[in-house]
């Protein structure tokens, strides 16, 4: 007969201390202030406003 394997520990066996969440948090807000300034493609734009007289032509 073989040993069952013990069972997997419940949520996540080791957390990051409050200086590393900090850290992770600040690359994480400069990388999205990076795309934010982005800003939408021209080309969505168009198509949003394309969905948008759609959706209007429908409620008529």
């Amino acid at each position: 007969m073989t040993e069952a394997a013990p069972p997997a520990p419940k949520g996540p066996s080791a957390k990051l201390g409050r200086d590393i969440q900090a850290k992770i948090g600040q690359q994480l807000r400069t990388m999205y202030d990076e795309v934010v300034k982005q800003g939408v493609p021209d080309r969505f734009t168009e198509l949003l406003n394309q969905l948008g007289a759609g959706d209007q032509k429908g409620k008529r």
